[in-house]
């Protein structure tokens, strides 16, 4: 009787001892706290929510994560996003550790305003890089709009209700003292947009991407397609009140536009959460900027890419891993 009580004792312990190994390593990748903690390693996972599958958020975001994973230390899983407001949704419900925003929208979230107006602030999150310019770009076949004041008593799509290109649109009328109220208009996607600019819908819509933009370029080649240029007047009153705009000019060529034509644009950052660890957000920053010139090939972004840019960020403050890189290549950004 002593030997059987023993042997079940035995194998009493053996099955608790067998649930527990299944249990720690089954349980901890489910666990959102798990994964942000251990962020604080070299061998990390660090999932990047980036864009739509057929957009350059997700393709750019992609090549990103992939060379950092082979050559940086840090495991970096490129995802799907659903745009920048959702993005930086997913960084406050801990679905994610880096993600992908236009300045404009971080903005907002970092400060409670517009499209966070309801919802509340979020700062759970740093700057890691500014990469690239997103243009806003005000498209049109109609001639006789050449100015955003010659917007006023047309049809103009300005982006999905409450969504930045709303937002930046919004900003651009009211720079020439125009509301809402004084235009007729539409909330659309671009390819919407342009598909109605097309069958004569709309007179104009305002599309914020980085130029060349697909939807403008299929348009592009069934009409006489027209940009509408910001002057500089117009340009610094709404850059003094709203850091996160920049002159920017899209050269004639790239649409096949009279000339060039004079704009603003938002930049398209990475954004990281504040509980990343110092080492993986500077392996990640490192690998991103010193690869740059060797990696057009993969794509064409990584020729975009320039420290002065990536280190102009003022709306949010960065990481501290993306502030040590930045200050090895002389440039001093604010931390919280």
């Amino acid at each position: 009787m002593k030997k059987l009580v023993a042997l079940l004792l035995a194998a009493v312990m053996l099955l608790a001892l067998t649930a527990c190994g299944e249990t720690s390593e089954t349980a901890a990748p489910a666990d959102t706290s798990s994964t942000s903690s251990s962020a604080s390693s070299s061998g990390a996972k660090l999932r990047f929510v980036t864009g739509g599958e057929s957009g350059t958020y997700y393709a750019f975001g992609s090549v990103i994560a992939q060379h950092a994973t082979n050559n940086a230390g840090v495991n970096v899983v490129g995802l799907v996003g659903n745009g920048s407001q959702a993005n930086v949704m997913e960084l406050q419900d801990g679905n994610a550790e880096l993600a992908f925003c236009q300045s404009d929208v971080m903005a907002y979230a970092y400060n409670g305003t517009n499209l966070f107006e309801e919802t509340g602030k979020v700062d759970c999150f740093s700057t890691v890089a500014a990469l690239y310019m997103e243009q806003v770009q005000i498209v049109t076949t109609d001639a006789s709009i050449k100015s955003v004041a010659d917007l006023a008593g047309k049809r103009v799509s300005i982006g999905s209700a409450g969504s930045g290109v709303y937002f930046n649109a919004i900003d651009i009328l009211g720079a020439y003292g125009l509301t809402e109220n004084d235009i007729i208009p539409t909330y659309q996607s671009f390819g919407d947009s342009a598909n109605d600019i097309k069958d004569g819908k709309i007179d104009a819509a305002f599309i914020v991407a980085g130029a060349p933009t697909t939807a403008i370029t299929d348009l592009a080649t069934t009409k006489d397609v027209y940009l509408v240029s910001l002057d500089d007047e117009h340009i610094e009153s709404l850059c003094a009140t709203s850091d996160y705009y920049t002159k920017n000019v899209i050269p004639a060529d790239v649409y096949g536009t009279d000339g060039d034509v004079t704009t603003v644009a938002v930049g398209a950052v990475i954004l990281a959460r504040d509980d990343v660890s110092e080492d993986a957000i500077y392996n990640f920053t490192k690998d991103l900027f010193d690869n740059a010139e060797a990696e057009v090939s993969s794509h064409a972004k990584y020729g975009e890419l320039n420290l002065d840019f990536a280190a102009s960020v003022t709306s949010v403050p960065y990481h501290p891993g993306a502030a040590k890189y930045f200050a090895e290549k002389g440039y001093t950004v604010a931390t919280k």
